[in-house]
């Protein structure tokens, strides 16, 4: 999420108004955007998943009032809101299935509920879908007609854009390209859905601390061993850090890192093959600010640039994605308008 944000006055927004909510498991993000994605108000409050769906949805609700007000517009100016959410769901249906990350929020009817407490119409989306669109929209992609985003964190998120067409899949699951198999060995990395050999078990956070944990085990020498010693947890922000310093190990695991994630582009090059591929997320290795994370995306150009079979037209442009932590709440809103403009309605 950006440290600072900027923010257009009322008067020099172009109406009609959007806002868009970032539901995670942790945080909701919400703000108020114009017609051109560009935003005057920005608001969170804790999920607190344990008191339940419904007083969630009512808190989103007053959190809405909150962020329409200080964007300094009426209520009636806004035209809809747009909302993004972890998890399984039924998209057409507004409806969470059952979400990993909001236990207990099970088969709850959370678009609606949301429009009830909120007054206002509401478009459900996937959060990485969201994310994507509203890179796509204002983001690094918006000079691009298709895009793919991957949001790299704990686990791989990733949303497809065509044309300004969010792919849902038949059953909302579009999109799902951390559990695509890149290593079919039958010892091949274990993914937290319980299934081997998924790019989310080798590019996550979760699937590089395994990895380097797996080989420090086996006595492979490493500045993150005297690290651990003195008492740093193993993250990828330790590795990161020890990959600037020069450690080997650090090193090698970043950039494997860069060739599983050519992979899984390359898997999803081959059926969507879209104008740009964008990486975003919070394990980035420092993005475009850091000497390390410039070469983490070098090496995915390169690898995907290697892979690439001969006669499958160029490489798509490949570069990180802008928008950070925004990018949620910004997409919702996008979405929003998308069905604000068309007759039917998701």
């Amino acid at each position: 999420m950006p440290e600072t944000r900027s923010f257009i006055h009322a008067k020099q927004a172009k109406p009609p108004f959007f806002v868009g909510i970032d539901l995670g498991g942790t945080n909701i993000k919400m703000g108020v955007v114009d017609d051109l994605g560009r935003p005057l108000s920005w608001v969170t409050i804790p999920t607190e998943v344990e008191k339940g769906a419904e007083d969630a949805s009512r808190r989103m609700g007053e959190a809405v009032h909150r962020a329409i007000a200080k964007a300094g517009i009426e209520h009636k100016a806004v035209a809809r809101a747009g909302l993004g959410s972890p998890g399984q769901m039924d998209i057409p249906a507004g409806m969470l299935l059952i979400p990993t990350n909001l236990k207990g929020w099970n088969y709850f009817p959370i678009r609606d509920r949301v429009s009830h407490h909120s007054g206002l119409p509401v478009s459900f989306e996937n959060d990485a879908n969201a994310a994507a669109y509203g890179e796509f929209w204002v983001g690094s992609g918006r000079d691009f007609e298709s895009m793919i985003l991957f949001t790299l964190g704990t686990g791989i998120g990733c949303g497809i854009i065509i044309g300004d067409t969010v792919i849902q899949g038949a059953h909302s699951n579009g999109g799902e390209v951390g559990h695509i198999v890149i290593d079919f060995n039958e010892n091949a990395q274990m993914c937290g859905c319980g299934q081997r050999g998924h790019l989310e078990a080798y590019a996550s956070a979760t699937g590089i601390i395994r990895r380097t944990q797996e080989i420090l085990r086996a006595g492979r020498p490493s500045s993150l061993s005297q690290r651990m010693a003195a008492g740093d947890e193993l993250t990828p922000k330790l590795i990161a850090e020890e990959a600037e310093r020069g450690d080997d190990l650090s090193l090698e695991i970043v950039f494997e890192t860069a060739r599983y994630m050519a992979i899984g582009t390359l898997d999803t090059l081959c059926t969507v093959h879209p104008a740009a591929v964008m990486l975003g997320g919070a394990m980035t290795f420092g993005g475009a600010e850091k000497e390390l994370g410039r070469r983490f995306l070098a090496r995915v150009r390169e690898e995907v640039d290697r892979l690439m079979p001969p006669g499958l037209c160029k490489t798509p442009h490949i570069d990180f994605a802008s928008l950070g932590g925004d990018a949620g709440y910004i997409g919702a809103a996008g979405i929003a308008r998308l069905d604000y403009l068309k007759p039917a309605l998701r």
